[in-house]
């Protein structure tokens, strides 16, 4: 018998073997290992046998083929779900859970590891194995929440693990203090647009290294990253969540982000560069939501039209075909896809179908499978089953059943996602539709056929579990997870990119960098009441825009104007809703308006007469134009605060700190002001430190600021770089790849490989 090291951590076993893998598993599972030619394998079949989908000396190709063949069709059904949203405890969130029988969090004395009642249904008896991880109390707490899923599960069925994922958490809490010592809960980078601001793919695959690390201590395999859409509408909410608008730049960010998150070296590789280190990146969204009618976003029925006006659809595949399906690296591709929500307007050609795009057998068949050559996993944007809400401005309760609203049933709609070549279901607890589709399909195709459809999705989807190792350990060490996230040389690199994702725009006169002593106003900020993205109301604030306590280690901080050398005014972009109106509704219009991107009330006289897409159900709206409405936006009382502030200082130096989700106009008053600085995400002290000179400015524009509002109505909404963009009082241009270091306008290898390069 081969020898091996076994210890034991609550009621966990890990064993090392000195020619194989470390496997680990619950003592509880009733799991055993089999020793064969001198190696050792777990049992998690419990048959006494080896099998082999347990026996990883096989490729993941062949053990996903083997286990994919003898699941039931109940258990292939619960790994094409994908979890709604689950907190750690689970008493914050949208989403409610029990513990302990139908206890709350706090009656129930549960730890905050420990699974709820909900958790516990849809891993047995829906056979639920892939689950989105939201906020975790800690990375410790984390760890052992994985612990209590994968002993479960593992003494279920066929001991298949559980395929944890994550939306982006790297995002920076701007007024936490850095601290390269202390360590936390996770390392903080600017947000992707800010990534993009840095023109440097090596930073964003380093940053897929690191947070890939982190990903795999809190047990999370799979990250639903990232979205490689290009923003060609400047409209458009989630713009910030993209690497801006070039094809180019978001192809080369794209290829590195996934590189760094999906490879393995070293001990660490299992094979062709996958392993123990890798993360399964699920890009999104195909075939690229960047061009929503109006800027609207599709997560809401009056957002559900992705238009080509400029029949540029291949620039937004671009990311995809050239980046996330063109790796460098040895993992080749991204794991998996998502498509997104909307309806892709007269992009199908075959068939006609205005559907949206994962119904689209035209777009995931067609496209992305025959013509793209792409074979791994695509899955649903979250609820697109459900029937839709009742209300076109809420997005709960209720689902995104774009162009299928009508004429089909839950089950139908499954069933016709499978058909399209759709593998999984985001956002789904529940097996019965999938079962029920399957059963529609026997009847329209036969068993053989429908069997080996879904058996295909099976066995790719079980082929992100054995490259990533799963199979063999799922399970960690809350002590190590505890060393890992946050680690101080993760902060530190996290910091770093924050400075370097900095654009300096304007600086007359050379104001800055500011001398240490330099005495600064910091005006407070008010917000208005408003909503969030769920509609929940947000409470009014007025607050300094910035940790004085940040700032004072930097700057003397003066309480009034008269004291100060500088003023230093904090806003953000202009917050100009989301382009529907339930008000104007009511007041018999159609319910469409404007998205202003100034911060004065806009009237929108040079919109488009008739809107390219719409539904013509009597229900819904066919022309949705907004020509000659007028809307107001949120947050006008931050361009309030620069002029005022400027009336205040008499004269003497105004600094604007702008934080960016997209891009906004800024003519109502940079002409008033001596420096603008723009961030997408960053701690305060890493501003305090391009402002002080500790850190040079090198942050690039990811895309262009519009002169005004005609440009934006005029522009093309699949098009990049088609806006007037605004010159400053300097004469300096905000277009894309535009930033000033403080000698002058940025001309290095970047601009020239992205901006010059484009515009030859």
């Amino acid at each position: 018998m081969s020898k091996r090291t076994e210890r034991r951590m609550d009621g966990i076993v890990i064993v090392e073997q000195p020619n194989g893998p470390t496997l680990g598993y619950s003592e509880h599972s009733k799991v055993q290992l089999i020793e064969q030619d001198g190696k050792w394998f777990k049992d998690l079949s419990k048959d006494g046998k080896l099998d082999p989908y347990e026996d990883w000396r096989l490729t993941p190709e062949e053990r996903a083929r083997d286990l994919a063949s003898k699941l039931s069709i109940e258990q292939i059904a619960g790994l094409m779900l994908y979890s709604a949203h689950q907190a750690v405890p689970a008493n914050q969130g949208f989403f409610p859970a029990t513990y302990r029988n139908g206890k709350g969090y706090d009656e129930s004395g549960a730890a905050p590891s420990e699974l709820t009642d909900q958790q516990i249904q849809f891993l047995t008896r829906d056979h639920v194995r892939h689950v989105l991880l939201t906020v975790v109390e800690s990375p410790t707490v984390a760890a052992q929440w994985n612990n209590n899923v994968q002993a479960l599960v593992e003494s279920l069925d066929w001991g298949i693990p559980a395929n944890n994922s994550s939306d982006p958490r790297h995002g920076s809490d701007s007024s936490a203090e850095y601290n390269i010592a202390a360590g936390g809960k996770i390392s903080m980078w600017p947000e992707p647009l800010g990534l993009a601001a840095t023109f440097n793919p090596e930073i964003v695959k380093q940053f897929g290294q690191i947070a890939a690390k982190e990903y795999r201590a809190l047990g999370i395999t799979t990250a639903l990253s990232p979205q490689i859409d290009i923003a060609t509408d400047p409209r458009w909410g989630r713009f910030n969540g993209t690497f801006g608008e070039d094809p180019q730049l978001s192809t080369d960010m794209a290829q590195a982000y996934i590189d760094g998150l999906q490879t393995s070296e070293g001990k660490q590789e299992i094979i062709d560069g996958w392993g123990y280190d890798s993360v399964n990146a699920m890009v999104k969204h195909w075939p690229g939501g960047g061009s929503g009618e109006g800027g609207r976003d599709a997560h809401f029925g009056y957002g559900k039209y992705a238009i080509f006006p400029g029949n540029n659809l291949k620039d937004h595949l671009k990311p995809f075909t050239e980046g996330a399906f063109k790796l460098q690296g040895k993992t080749r591709q991204a794991a998996a896809v998502m498509p997104y929500y909307t309806i892709s307007y007269n992009q199908d050609t075959k068939y006609g179908e205005n559907v949206g795009n994962s119904y689209s057998k035209y777009l995931i068949t067609d496209l992305l499978r025959e013509t793209c050559h792409y074979d791994g996993v695509v899955c649903t944007d979250w609820g697109i089953t459900d029937d839709e809400p009742q209300n076109i401005e809420n997005l709960f309760p209720g689902g995104r059943s774009w162009g299928v609203e009508e004429g089909c049933s839950v089950a139908e709609r499954h069933y016709k996602l499978i058909m399209a070549g759709v593998d999984q279901f985001g956002g789904n607890n529940a097996a019965g539709p999938i079962i029920e589709a399957y059963q529609i399909g026997v009847k329209q195709l036969g068993e053989q056929a429908t069997r080996a459809r879904f058996e295909k999705s099976a066995y790719r989807l079980l082929l992100n579990f054995f490259r990533t190792g799963l199979f063999e350990n799922p399970y960690l060490e809350p002590e190590k997870s505890q060393q890992i996230v946050g680690h101080p040389s993760f902060i530190e690199a996290g910091y770093r990119v924050q400075l370097e994702s900095i654009v300096l725009l304007k600086n007359k006169g050379g104001l800055l960098p500011l001398a240490a002593n330099t005495k600064v106003y910091i005006p407070r900020r008010y917000v208005a009441p408003g909503k969030d993205w769920f509609g929940f109301p947000i409470a009014a604030s007025n607050d300094h825009p910035f940790s004085l306590a940040v700032a004072g280690k930097t700057f003397t901080i003066v309480d009034r104007p008269e004291q100060a050398d500088v003023a230093l005014v904090g806003i953000q972009g202009a917050a100009g809703g989301t382009g529907y109106s339930g008000e104007d509704k009511e007041n018999g219009g159609n319910g469409y308006v404007p998205i202003s991107l100034q911060y004065r009330q806009y009237c929108a006289e040079t919109a488009r007469e008739h809107s390219i897409a719409g539904d013509s159900r009597a229900k819904d709206v066919y022309n949705r134009s907004y020509k000659g409405k007028s809307v107001r936006t949120h947050n006008e009382s931050d361009l309030d605060l620069v002029l005022e502030t400027k009336r205040l200082m008499n004269g003497k130096p105004v600094i604007v700190s702008l934080l960016l989700n997209k891009p906004t106009i800024v003519s109502e008053f940079e002409a008033e002001i001596d420096a603008l600085l723009v961030n997408f995400g960053v701690q305060d002290q890493a501003i305090f430190d391009v402002l002080s000179g500790a850190f040079a400015p090198r942050g690039l524009l990811p895309m262009q600021l519009p002169a005004h509002m005609a440009t934006v109505e005029a522009q093309l909404e699949d098009v990049p770089h088609d806006m007037e963009v605004h010159v400053d009082e300097c004469g300096n241009a905000y277009d894309f790849a535009f930033g000033l270091s403080y000698t002058g306008v940025i001309a290095d290898e970047r601009v020239q490989k992205y901006a010059v390069q484009r515009a030859k």
